[in-house]
C-alpha cells in the first residue's frame, strides 16, 4: 500500500504534488543531510523548496553556481534573513549568536515564506504546487511552530548522533540534579569525571565531560546549553523525527529515544541512501551542498598510492585551534612518517584569517603531504589509499568514515563530538582519543597505533562490520528507503 501510493506521487500533475518546505540550520553539517533528505523526497515525485538563510546561500553561489542553485522545475531553492548583521566572510557564523537570533526572530519571517510561496502557486494557475509539508532541522523548531499555525504536516530531521540527542535532552536534568552550572574551580579539578550513570540507554560509566561540552560552564544562562533544552523539547511539536543512522548501530539508543518523541523514522547513512535511490542521471545529482569551493586534486593525489597507507585529517567547517595546537598537530604528522592528506580551512586558526605553516614544515613532508581547503569527503575516505582519518568527531565525518571502512583518531572540539567520540573509541571501539591540550609526541604514537599497531587492527575489524550493516540498511531496498516511504505515507501525505 505505501508503495503504490508513492508511484502515484510521481504521475500526478506538477501543481499537484505534495510541496515540501525545507530548511537546515545554518551550517555544513546541517545543510549536507538536509540536502540529502530533500533529494529523496524529489525521487518520490516531491516538489521541493529548500531554504537556507541568506549568508549561506550567498556562500552556496559562490562555491557553486548561480546555475546550480535556480534549482530544477520542482527543486527551488530560497532564502530568508536569520536577523545578524549582513557579511561576505567565508567561515561558520558564530554559533550562540545564530542560535539566539534564529529561535528569536525567524519565525514571521519563514512563514511569511511559506505564505508567498502559496501566493505564487495560486498566480502559476496550476503550474507550481501549493506549501503541503515542512520539514525543518530539529535546531530550527520555529519553523515546526510556523507549519503548526499554517495548519500543515511537519517532520523533523536530528542531524546529530542519537547518543548526542540523549544527551542534550537530558541537560534539563543536570539542571534539576543541582550538576549545573559548574563552578569555577570544577572546570579543571576532576568534577568532569563525575559519573552519570542516569541517561537511559547510555553507559553506566558515563562522564560529565563525555556529554555535549556546553556544560562546561559556570552560566546559568548560558545560551548553547539552555537553547538545546528548548530545542529537543520542541521535537514534540513534528509528527515524525528524521535521524541519520541506521538501526544496527543505534538500537537501543533509538528504543530510549521513542519513549520520548514523535515515531522516530532511520534513513542513514544518508549519504549512501540517496547514491543507491537517486539516479546518477538525475538533474538533482549536480546540486551539492559545500559551502566551500570543493577541490578535487586531493582524489587525484591519492590515486596510486598502497592501501591504507595515507593519513587524512580533516577538522570540520567549525572546528578553530590556537596556533600552538595547529603546530603541535602538524610536527606530529610529520614525524610520524606516514604521507597524509590535511583539510586546512583558511579560518582554522582562532583569530586569524590564514592557517599559516612554517616552511620547515613543508620541507619536512615534500613528496608525501598535501593540504586542501575542501574535498569530496565521502571519496576521499571510500578511496583505498585512506587507512586512518584524524577527525572532530562531527556526526556527519563520523558516519562517512564507518562507511569508508577507516578507523579513527579523533579530537573532540565541541557540542556534541565529544559524546560521539566517547562512543566511536568505547562502546563501538572504532577510535581512539587525543587529549585536549595537544602535544606532538601523542598524535605521532597514537597515529602509529592506529596505522599499525594491535589496537589499530582491532579498530579496522570493528568498523568492518559496522560498514557492512550501514551499506544494507542504504540499499535500493534497504531499511532505510523503506523508512523513507514510511515517513512519507504517514508523517508527509497523512
Amino acid at each position: 500500500m505505501v508503495r503504490k501510493e508513492i508511484m502515484e506521487i510521481g504521475s500526478l500533475a506538477p501543481g499537484e504534488r505534495p510541496h515540501a518546505v525545507m530548511i537546515p540550520y545554518p551550517a555544513q553539517g546541517h545543510i549536507t543531510p538536509m540536502l540529502n533528505l530533500a533529494k529523496l523526497l524529489h525521487a518520490r515525485g516531491f516538489h521541493v523548496t529548500f531554504v537556507n538563510n541568506e549568508f549561506n546561500h550567498r556562500r552556496l553561489l559562490r562555491s557553486h553556481s548561480a546555475d546550480t542553485l535556480r534549482g530544477l522545475p520542482a527543486f527551488r531553492f530560497a532564502a530568508i534573513a536569520d536577523g545578524l548583521p549582513p557579511s561576505d566572510r567565508e567561515a561558520t557564523q558564530d554559533i550562540p549568536a545564530l542560535c539566539y537570533s534564529t529561535m528569536t526572530t525567524c519565525l514571521p519571517r519563514f512563514k511569511e515564506l511559506v505564505v508567498k510561496l502559496n501566493e505564487e502557486a495560486e498566480a502559476s494557475g496550476g503550474v507550481l504546487p501549493p506549501v503541503t509539508c515542512v520539514v525543518a532541522d530539529s535546531a530550527m523548531s520555529f519553523a515546526l511552530a510556523a507549519a503548526r499555525e499554517l495548519s500543515l504536516r511537519c517532520a523533523t530531521l536530528w542531524t546529530a548522533s542519537a547518543c548526542g540527542f540523549m544527551s542534550y535532552y537530558h541537560y534539563k536534568d543536570l539542571l534539576d540534579r543541582g550538576l549545573f552550572p559548574l563552578k569555577e574551580a570544577q572546570l579543571s579539578n576532576g568534577y568532569l569525571d563525575t559519573i552519570i550513570d542516569w541517561i537511559p540507554s547510555m553507559p553506566k560509566d558515563l562522564r560529565l565531560r563525555d556529554l555535549p561540552s556546553f556544560v562546561r560552564t559556570t552560566d546559568p544562562d548560558d545560551i548553547m546549553f539552555n537553547f538545546f533544552i528548548h530545542e529537543t523539547a520542541a521535537m514534540s511539536q513534528a509528527s515524525g523525527v528524521v535521524i541519520n543512522t541506521w538501526d544496527e548501530l543505534d538500537a537501543p539508543l533509538l528504543d530510549a529515544m521513542s519513549k520520548l518523541l514523535p515515531p522516530v523514522y532511520t534513513v542513514g547513512p544518508l549519504h549512501l541512501t540517496v547514491r543507491n535511490n537517486v539516479s546518477e542521471e538525475s538533474p538533482l545529482a549536480d546540486i551539492g551542498s559545500n559551502l566551500w569551493k570543493e577541490q578535487n586534486a586531493p582524489l587525484r593525489w591519492l590515486d596510486g598510492r598502497p592501501p591504507r597507507s595515507v593519513l587524512y585529517v580533516n577538522f570540520g567547517s567549525i572546528t578553530v585551534m590556537s596556533k600552538e595546537h595547529l603546530l603541535e598537530f602538524a610536527w606530529g604528522l610529520a614525524n610520524t612518517g606516514y604521507a597524509f592528506l590535511w583539510n586546512v580551512r583558511p579560518d582554522l586558526v582562532k583569530g586569524d584569517d590564514e592557517a599559516a605553516l612554517p616552511p620547515e614544515f613543508f620541507a619536512a613532508t615534500e613528496g608525501r603531504s598535501m593540504l586542501s581547503t575542501w574535498c569530496p569527503q565521502e571519496k576521499v575516505l571510500e578511496h583505498e589509499a585512506v587507512g586512518i582519518f584524524l577527525t572532530h568527531s562531527g556526526w556527519n565525518s563520523s558516519v562517512e568514515g564507518i562507511c569508508g571502512g577507516v578507523p579513527m583518531v579523533c579530537w573532540p572540539f565541541f557540542a556534541e563530538q565529544q559524546t560521539n567520540c566517547r562512543y566511536k573509541c568505547t562502546e563501538w571501539g572504532i577510535g581512539m582519543e587525543i587529549g585536549d591540550d595537544v602535544r606532538r609526541t601523542e598524535v605521532e604514537a597514537m597515529i602509529r597505533e592506529a596505522m599499525e599497531g594491535e589496537k589499530g587492527r582491532e579498530m579496522q575489524r570493528r568498523v568492518q562490520e559496522l560498514r557492512e550493516s550501514a551499506l544494507a540498511s542504504a540499499r535500493c531496498d534497504g531499511r532505510s528507503m523503506r523508512n523513507v516511504d514510511r515517513l512519507i505515507h504517514e508523517v508527509l501525505l497523512a
